[in-house]
């Protein structure tokens, strides 16, 4: 399983979805859109994406953390 996290620093909800992820011993790649280029990138990408964390599972984009938790019932996890 393939997950990427779009994180900002100071989010309560970034720290609480990678939290969640580690507690249920999955792995993640954590980007930091407090990174010029990564903010950049994410943003062409992603225009509506107004809210942090932003979760891809498999490449495809569950939102943030409450669609996570959505997609890790979904998943049986």
């Amino acid at each position: 399983m393939n997950i990427f996290v779009y994180t900002k620093k100071g989010c309560p909800n970034c720290v609480t979805a990678k939290q969640l992820l580690k507690s249920k011993g999955l792995k993640f790649i954590e980007n930091d859109m407090d990174t010029e280029s990564v903010r950049q990138a994410f943003h062409f990408a992603y225009p509506d994406a107004k809210q942090m964390p932003q979760i891809f599972i498999n490449d495809q984009r569950v939102g943030g953390l409450t669609g996570l938790q959505a997609a890790l019932k979904a998943l049986n996890l």
